[in-house]
């Protein structure tokens, strides 16, 4: 009976402690327009934080490399080890709102001197044993300072748990760009491998030639320098290559299979063309890096109100019941039974300005979590609004350098036909030649720039972030 009634009187204490001195969380005005610069992305409300990874990486290679990366990054298993500490933070500090009832027993044997016991006209050794349950020092939140401690530790909580998503959206970003950089340097190994091929050929025509007395020692050193180029341009991207391949491997967090490395080059990596950027206003707010600023803002509130509420009197309850006994046989007999209960309230009066202070250093650490919700809003719309103007006139960009390719490729045929012909020197095929290598190095360059430009703005939209629960 003694400990129901503690209990429910712990509770009935439990309730009063309900209010919160926490000023309330307004997400701030967004600091931006809300509409993209490039004109042509403010058409469609549909955004790419609404597509699925997968849906925007076809390849299924890539595919696969990127699940690699999410089970074994190890840089996004600390950021869920982080949730799950903070996790376990907020659920202390949450403990904090209700009683701990502890079970005690205890055994004490005392002696006394030979004159106290002659005064006492008793037994010089004494022996209690007790047992019971009871509360110690449980703070009353009347003023919701623990209340807005917990709160605190849960906008923490969700902020950790939202900075893992934003990890995760990088991760995939990083891990594809990582994977297109790879094909995109297998092709350049191939173009420049191929080149080289066709050079060696030149210079073994023009050295017979030379021979011949039909070309002249210029000629003959224009082809060489030409043929050491191309073969100076294979083992810079064969070794480019390689280096591609640890740089994959350390983003992914394994080795990562043959089947899934790059096959054909870019032109065959299967990737989504374009991306719908949606409405500011709805993409923005949604990115998990903003998202988490606004929780560390309502955190910060939070902890102000724990700031006011140490201006107010603090009271704590501790009580116990039980039973003692000199005797352990008859520890739970009958009259046994004892209690007690001590309430203690606490009224600061002077403290050297602590408390004023304390509230002070809430209030700013408030003012900066504004002006850092603020900056990531800022943050993110310049970031997608690059990537919306570069996704604006890339595809022109591929479609001049295929064009410039198409005619260097004329150009080269046209200037061998006239040197097989007489018509023009070696010098004009060798410049033909040199200005379509350029030229396809260019194109494979704007392709992998068109390539990483979307895996770069999906993961400026938000796209592919896991939904939080």
């Amino acid at each position: 009976m003694l400990v129901r009634n503690l209990t429910l009187s712990l509770l009935a204490a439990t309730a009063l402690s309900a209010c919160t001195l926490a000023p309330k969380t307004v997400r701030p005005a967004l600091a931006v327009d809300n509409a993209w610069p490039i004109a042509q992305a403010n058409g469609s409300a549909t955004s790419a934080a609404d597509l699925a990874w997968r849906e925007v990486f076809i390849d299924p290679r890539l595919q696969g490399v990127i699940d690699l990366a999410l089970s074994n990054n190890r840089d996004l298993r600390v950021a869920v080890l982080n949730i799950e500490r903070a996790r376990a933070q907020y659920r202390i500090q949450r403990a904090a709102l209700v009683p701990g009832v502890d079970a005690t027993a205890t055994g004490t044997r005392s002696q006394t001197t030979e004159a106290q016991s002659v005064l006492q006209g008793g037994d010089r050794t004494s022996t209690v044993y007790t047992a019971g349950v009871g509360v110690t020092a449980w703070e009353l939140d009347l003023f919701g300072r623990v209340r807005s401690l917990k709160d605190a530790a849960l906008q923490s909580y969700l902020s950790t748990r939202e900075t893992s998503r934003s990890v995760q959206i990088s991760l995939i970003a990083q891990t594809a760009n990582s994977w297109l950089a790879l094909a995109a340097d297998q092709d350049l190994l191939a173009l420049a491998q191929e080149t080289l091929r066709t050079r060696e050929e030149s210079l073994k025509l023009i050295r017979s030639r030379f021979d011949a007395g039909a070309a002249n020692q210029l000629d003959l050193r224009q082809a060489e320098t030409l043929a050491e180029t191309a073969r100076s341009d294979v083992a810079t991207y064969v070794a480019q290559v390689e280096q591609d391949k640890n740089a994959l491997r350390l983003v992914v967090g394994a080795d990562v299979p043959a089947d899934l490395l790059p096959a054909g080059g870019l032109v065959t990596a299967q990737i989504l063309p374009d991306l719908p950027p949606g409405i500011p206003s709805d993409v923005l707010t949604r990115r998990p890096d903003v998202l988490a600023a606004e929780h560390d803002l309502a955190g910060a509130n939070a902890n102000i109100g724990a700031a006011r509420a140490a201006f107010f009197p603090s009271i704590s309850l501790t009580a116990s019941t039980g039973v003692a006994s000199g005797s352990l046989s008859s520890l739970f007999d009958s009259g046994n039974g004892t209690w007690s209960f001590a309430p203690r309230i606490s009224l600061p009066i002077f403290a050297g300005g602590a408390n004023v202070a304390n509230l002070d250093s809430a209030k700013a650490s408030r003012d900066i979590a504004v002006a850092n919700y603020e900056k990531a809003v800022q943050t993110a719309f310049r970031e997608v609004s690059d990537g919306l103007a570069v996704q604006s006139t890339i595809q022109d960009r591929v479609g001049s350098q295929e064009r410039l390719v198409a005619a260097a490729n004329d150009s080269v045929r046209l200037s061998r036909a006239r040197y097989g012909a007489g018509i023009d020197s070696s010098l004009t095929l060798l410049d033909a030649q040199r200005t379509l290598y350029t030229a396809q190095q260019g194109l494979i360059g704007a392709r992998l720039a068109r390539a990483t430009n979307l895996a770069t703005l999906y993961k400026s939209l938000g796209g592919g972030a896991p939904a939080a629960r």
